[in-house]
């Protein structure tokens, strides 16, 4: 089963031609047809139209399930460096499993940030981009090629570099980026705040 995750920003779907996109890809490496979306701002909940919503949707050949629900961001603080050079996740499955037994490893630490190879990747619910100065960069290497990464590269506002366990230093801080969390909204931590 697979996973799409889509913001709705007052009763306003975001980003809605990526997603379905996303899934149409999905559907073809997997070899079906990914199902059509309904109307989902129909089926939101009076109690959210004025909110940041998260609608969480679980599909196959046809939608499983539908939930919406107002998102407030995690506070992350600090970060540690985890390895795992096993993990997969370059398709967003609902199966989270190898996510979560990384997740349990962080110790103290609000959140982790997965290493392959020495290269820097993604945390376990987000694409990252290290600011430098005034310019923001994103790591070439990545577990899921994210939507929000993919229009903030298109636009040009964040560019790919190699970042390593090692350069880590060389960036001041570390925002985390997905469909519901952009640079403005500030979720990350300083940079001498990732420990490992």
């Amino acid at each position: 089963m697979f996973l799409e995750t889509i913001c709705i920003k007052n009763g306003v779907i975001q980003n809605l031609e990526a997603h379905i996109s996303r899934m149409e890809q999905t559907g073809a490496n997997f070899g079906f047809s990914a199902p059509a979306l309904p109307c989902l701002v129909s089926m939101l909940p009076e109690t959210l139209r004025d909110e940041k919503v998260k609608c969480r949707i679980e599909y196959r050949e046809e939608i499983k399930n539908i939930d919406f629900t107002a998102y407030t961001p995690k506070i992350i603080r600090s970060l540690m460096l985890i390895e795992a050079n096993d993990v997969n996740y370059s398709f967003k499955f609902s199966d989270r499993t190898e996510l979560n037994a990384l997740i349990d490893k962080r110790e103290q630490y609000d959140e982790i940030l997965i290493v392959q190879n020495g290269c820097i990747t993604d945390t376990t619910y987000s694409n990252v981009v290290f600011q430098k100065n005034n310019d923001f960069f994103t790591p070439e290497t990545f577990l899921l090629n994210g939507t929000k990464r993919q229009i903030l590269l298109r636009k040009s506002i964040i560019q790919e570099t190699r970042i390593t366990a090692d350069n880590l230093k060389e960036f001041d801080y570390v925002y985390f980026i997905n469909s519901m969390l952009d640079i403005e909204d500030g979720v990350g931590c300083f940079v001498q705040n990732i420990f490992g």
